[in-house]
């Protein structure tokens, strides 16, 4: 920590600054329009249709993608020279699940249910990307999601809206430290998409969305209020329409939600061309119309599009738009350069040396293959795993000795330096016990391959298929119709099946997929997602028993895809299938398939086993003022220690709106010797049973209700309470 820094005189930077400097200060451009950049004057393509001058670069307000502290001390001299105030410029840069060092990605780190791990992964972010010149990280990412054809669902924690809004608050806190001005190895957050991105259209990027405002607020709004209220300092624009407008254009849901109704009073900043994009989008003519739709709405920054720089000039004269939003805006950029302590220190944490010592150091690592063996889930085990160190093993699939286990946005990071799954495997059992073999490719295979892996695998005493998706086929536009693995994979698992040997499935993806072709042909599967960069390691603890897995699903896993979206907190319909007098047909179901996903949100087997009992409440009666207590007996009924999470669900029969059947409302962690048993207990209050009526009040409602404590969402015991007022 270092002493707080001065509080500069704002106002005096904005009153002698120009127009064109001012409006320049709402620039943000990438590293190649910068003198001192590694690709500084490179400006080619695209970038070159911007028609950036010098004097607008001299006066931009901030930069993204420069890499390392060199080239960022040598980016901010260079400009601080040539800006006519001397103010700084924010480096930004998508530090998502790591800078260096790479954590699973965040759909994984949710599927641990540690908020602890999460928060220490993102200091740890922030504190290799401060070093090495990152002022603000476009991070944490909250929207909900439940449509796994959508590539960036692996950047949410997943489908409910409370859970999303705890790791929220627990990236922020990781990111932002409590003291962003004192603290010179923490980072600013921006939290994105702004908002209901999660809900594109077909599952397909940049899509349309299309909800009621009462749906927005029950369940794509709570996450990114949760990060506003821990003090998150940004906010980035999605992509998408709400309510027919474009977010970065749309006024209602930036001045008069986000800025107006919940006091927001820090930086909103479009994503990647977004503003130049309402003219496609149908609500802008031409760029002065979007620069117009966009300063209206209160975005303050606009990310590598030119229409405020080119537009707002002639847009301000002409009357159209007040000066004062222009003077607005430039106060927020600059209140978070002051925050970050830029105008005394502009190079801030930025430190070749100690970047050389910090950046993917043996502590980080560490933490990462912890957080990565927690965010593992083990979906099946017909009781093949642990693998014991005694077994010859083959190894075989496309990624038994790749590197490709980052995942998307780990643009630092480096699949050189991932530790493979074979190399992690020989560490345990040596080179004797561990046949490796490709088998067949991510989406084909060469002749020989297919016959060469049988033949692997009949010296073997038990088959590791290392199986997943290119990095490529997840993130921003990593869009797919089709979640099977493609049929090359399954071949292989074909051609090995009749072999009789036992078969376990480690999949490395960044979406739930549908497992046709792998749950029921193999003896146990372990989703490892994409790990981050102790990944091999991480999963090669779970498979030997040094760690017991203790992950579990916060994104249900389809049965196929026709079910999607799929999700536990899902309403239940006039016509039931599952209700005592159902029909045969004439209900709400699929003739084909099953309405139920192939595995529940919440899921996740261990080694071990748990056993519930005892549920018991307080009383049967809650108000606003007596909450009730939920106590369950959680018991290890396996042979080896284990960690269990606990999960507290709450129906509401009866509502003002239809009400899901099942809302996630806490969680706890439990570790267990064998035969140990605790006492978990969950306080519930009136608060917690309140939610949006059809006109948008929040409140609860007297009645019925049904608490549930399960190991899943729909492995759960219930007992009743009614609230009184």
């Amino acid at each position: 920590m270092i002493e707080q820094c001065r509080n500069v005189d704002l106002q005096n930077y904005i009153d002698r600054m120009t127009q064109d400097e001012k409006i320049a200060q709402l620039l943000q451009l990438a590293a190649p329009f910068f003198e001192g950049a590694n690709e500084g004057g490179q400006i080619t393509g695209p970038m070159a249709s911007l028609g950036i001058t010098d004097e607008m670069v001299q006066g931009a307000g901030s930069v993204l993608g420069l890499a390392g502290a060199e080239e960022v001390i040598a980016v901010q001299k260079a400009h601080l020279a040539k800006n006519r105030h001397g103010i700084p410029l924010l480096v930004m840069a998508d530090i998502v699940h790591g800078f260096k060092t790479i954590f699973p990605v965040p759909l994984a780190i949710g599927c641990s249910w540690d908020l602890e791990l999460a928060e220490k992964s993102a200091e740890i972010a922030a504190r290799e990307a401060a070093v090495s010149g990152v002022h603000v990280t476009f991070a944490p990412m909250v929207d909900l999601v439940r449509d796994p054809r959508w590539g960036r669902v692996m950047e949410s924690t997943g489908e409910d809206p409370y859970l999303n809004s705890e790791f929220a608050r627990a990236f922020v806190r990781g990111f932002q430290g409590q003291n962003l001005q004192g603290d010179k190895m923490r980072v600013a957050a921006c939290v994105k998409h702004f908002a209901a991105y999660g809900l594109s259209e077909g599952g397909r990027d940049y899509n349309t969305v299309d909800l009621s405002e009462r749906q927005l607020r029950e369940y794509y709004l709570p996450a990114y209020k949760a990060a506003l209220d821990e003090g998150c300092e940004m906010v980035m624009t999605s992509f998408n329409t709400v309510d027919g407008v474009p977010s970065t254009g749309n006024r209602k849901l930036m001045r008069e939600l986000l800025r107006e109704e919940w006091g927001f009073d820090g930086v909103i900043i479009s994503d990647w061309g977004a503003v130049k994009e309402l003219i496609p989008h149908g609500v802008a003519e031409d760029e002065a119309e979007a620069a117009y739709r966009a300063i209206q709405a209160g975005v303050d920054i606009e990310m590598m599009t030119s229409c405020y720089v080119h537009y707002l000039p002639r847009l301000i004269q002409e009357g159209l738009v007040e000066e004062k939003l222009v003077d607005e805006a430039v106060m927020r950029i600059l209140e978070l350069k002051m925050k970050l302590g830029l105008f005394d220190e502009p190079l801030r944490g930025a430190d070749p040396k100690a970047e050389q010592e910090i950046v993917f150091c043996e502590e980080h690592r560490l933490a990462s293959r912890e957080l990565a063996a927690k965010s593992c889930v083990l979906l099946k085990n017909d009781g093949v795993l642990p693998l014991g160190k005694h077994q010859k093993i083959a190894l075989i699939g496309p990624l038994a000795s790749s590197g490709d286990i980052l995942g998307p946005w780990s643009w630092s990071g480096s699949q050189e330096d991932a530790v493979r799954l074979d190399e992690a495997m020989r560490s345990y059992v040596g080179s004797s016990r561990l046949i490796v073999t490709q088998g067949c490719g991510l989406e084909s295979s060469i002749e020989g391959q297919m016959e060469r892996a049988v033949a692997a695998a009949r010296e073997a005493d038990v088959i590791v298929l290392a199986l997943g998706e290119d990095s490529e086929w997840s993130g921003e536009a990593g869009c797919r119709s089709d979640i099977r693995l493609p049929q090359a994979q399954l071949d292989l698992i074909s051609w090995l099946k009749p072999l009789g040997k036992p078969m376990v499935a480690v999949l490395f993806n960044g979406r739930p997929l549908d497992l046709h072709g792998v749950f029921g042909e193999t003896n146990a599967v372990l989703e490892a997602w994409y790990p981050g960069s102790e990944g091999g390691a991480a999963v090669s603890d779970i498979l030997f028993g040094e760690v017991n897995p203790s992950g579990k699903l916060t994104m249900s896993i389809p049965y196929s895809v026709g079910q999607i979206p799929v999700y536990y907190n899902h309403f239940n319909t006039g016509r039931p299938k599952d209700a005592p007098d159902a029909q045969v047909r004439y209900v709400s179901q699929y003739l084909d398939i099953p309405n139920e996903p192939l595995l529940p949100f919440g899921y996740g087997l261990s080694y071990t086993s748990f056993a519930y009992s005892g549920l018991t409440l307080s009383s049967e009666t809650m108000t606003e003022k007596e909450p009730i207590t939920v106590r369950v007996t959680v018991t290890n009924t396996g042979s080896c220690a284990g960690e269990e999470v606990v999960q507290l669900y709450v129906r509401d029969w009866s509502g003002d709106v239809v009400r899901p059947l099942k809302e996630l409302k806490g969680w706890t962690k439990v570790f267990l010797q064998p035969g140990e048993k605790a006492e978990v207990a969950f306080t519930l209050c009136e608060k917690q049973l309140r939610y949006h009526h059809a006109n948008l009040q929040y409140k609860s409602d007297t009645g019925r209700f049904t608490v549930f404590v399960g190991t899943n969402s729909r492995d759960a015991a219930g007992a009743e309470f009614r609230l009184e007022k």
